[in-house]
């Protein structure tokens, strides 16, 4: 339940940006191919490890918004996998989306993330607690080469879960990673 909660309120943060840069910049991200807001989290998930390895960052932002960058992306990347890419005539107007449809998807695909993060936390016990916050930057960065692999294959994976599979452990990875994030921490 706790960690339902906790879910919760780091997906709470995340929609209030998400409609704050919608308010600012409309549905834009529409345009983006999937290879591309695949990129885009590659980017944010090797800025997150660089931090983590060096310690030190010179753009002020540290890996918290980044963390939420990739709950937003993987987003709208499944927004997009179910919708489609706007193509020829909508091309020219990617930013056709309402605001209200904007985050009528958001919430969709957040409670679907939701349900899967349970079902997952309930059959591991919870285990995400115990590991290094490390490696779920490094579980990320497989998901996303792995996702990257079976995009350049056109989409076509044996017997993987697929790309929508990948976007959907990214958030409840770097859901799990904001939560680790804001605990205290214990001196033993």
């Amino acid at each position: 339940m706790k960690t339902l909660l906790e879910f919760d309120a780091v997906l709470a943060e995340c929609r209030a940006l998400f409609e704050a840069k919608t308010r600012d910049y409309g549905t834009s991200w529409r345009i983006f191919r999937l290879p591309s807001l695949t990129d885009q989290l590659y980017i944010k998930a090797c800025r997150i490890r660089n931090i983590e390895s060096s310690g030190t960052h010179k753009v002020e932002e540290g890996v918290r918004p980044e963390f939420i960058g990739l709950i937003n992306y993987s987003i709208m990347a499944l927004i997009q996998l179910e919708m489609g890419v706007p193509a020829g005539a909508a091309l020219e107007n990617p930013v056709n989306m309402p605001l209200h449809l904007a985050l009528e998807q958001f919430d969709l695909h957040a409670a679907a993330n939701r349900a899967l993060l349970a079902n997952k936390n309930h059959d591991y016990g919870e285990a995400w607690r115990e590991m290094r916050p490390s490696s779920l930057t490094d579980m990320i960065l497989v998901k996303l080469m792995r996702i990257k692999q079976i995009e350049d294959n056109n989409g076509q994976a044996m017997v993987s879960e697929g790309v929508e599979g990948g976007y959907r452990d990214i958030i409840n990875y770097a859901v799990f990673a904001l939560i680790r994030h804001d605990e205290p921490v214990v001196n033993i």
